[in-house]
């Protein structure tokens, strides 16, 4: 199959998005930066080359996947699917799930070598027995994506349906038809697992763009915290604990 490619129709820099509920979807009303504009109508690349392979991990349903690739200008939807392990095969014993959903995530990294993986967040609202289980399943994205060299960045639900559906709380079908209308596929997505694993491969590659066209830190490294130099003292107002209080 050829892929199908789109001109990039979002801009990394939106100043807001609004929302209008009507009969049969929801239509979105973003306002683009200008820089942004120019860049995706000119005739070079917006940026450097991306493939991102894009998971939708799942506590007991299928895990989607989608293969989103992009210059900064133009994306291709290259593959995407959902992994269903059937009943009898779980029962086998209870690392059955996490085994295939490794071997699918490991096979996927050699035969279309992405350079990045973008994984939806555990949503906090969940109770803890779904937790813990949707825990594992990322568990083993993250030891395959180690084991290929790749590094990963993870997207809550709602920062994902706010990027690219332009509203946190969208519902699944106004997922799979936006996902649709951005790749410009003949069809609709399904099952909705594999349209959300491709709505995380977008959102990866919108929050990338921002981050290199304005010359923004990675969040990664927000995070990491820093050892004081040896026999420096902290800052004034920060009390240090004594040491037969730190656990």
């Amino acid at each position: 199959m050829r892929p199908l490619t789109v001109q990039w129709p979002l801009c990394f820099a939106v100043a807001f998005a609004r929302t209008k509920r009507k009969k049969g979807g929801t239509a979105a009303l973003f306002a683009l930066d200008c820089v942004s504009m120019s860049a995706m109508n000119s005739g070079r690349d917006a940026g450097p080359r991306m493939r991102v392979l894009g998971v939708d991990p799942a506590a007991a349903g299928p895990t989607g996947y989608g293969i989103v690739d992009s210059n900064g200008r133009n994306c291709q939807m290259l593959h995407y699917g959902a992994l269903r392990v059937p009943a009898a095969r779980q029962k086998e014993s209870s690392g059955a799930v996490l085994q295939d959903i490794h071997a699918l995530v490991c096979r996927l990294i050699q035969e279309f070598a992405p350079t990045v993986m973008a994984v939806e967040s555990v949503f906090t609202a969940l109770n803890m027995r779904t937790a813990l289980r949707l825990a594992e399943v990322r568990g083993v994205l993250l030891l395959a994506a180690e084991q290929n060299g790749l590094a990963v960045h993870s997207y809550s639900p709602r920062e994902v349906k706010a990027c690219v559906a332009g509203y946190g709380h969208a519902d699944k079908r106004q997922m799979q038809l936006m996902v649709r209308a951005l790749l410009s596929m003949t069809e609709t997505p399904e099952p909705a697992d594999a349209a959300d694993a491709l709505a995380v491969a977008l959102c990866h590659l919108q929050a990338e763009q921002v981050r290199l066209r304005y010359g923004l830190p990675d969040a990664k490294l927000l995070a990491k915290p820093r050892a004081l130099p040896l026999g420096a003292t902290p800052a004034r107002g920060v009390n240090r604990l004594p040491a037969s209080r730190i656990e």
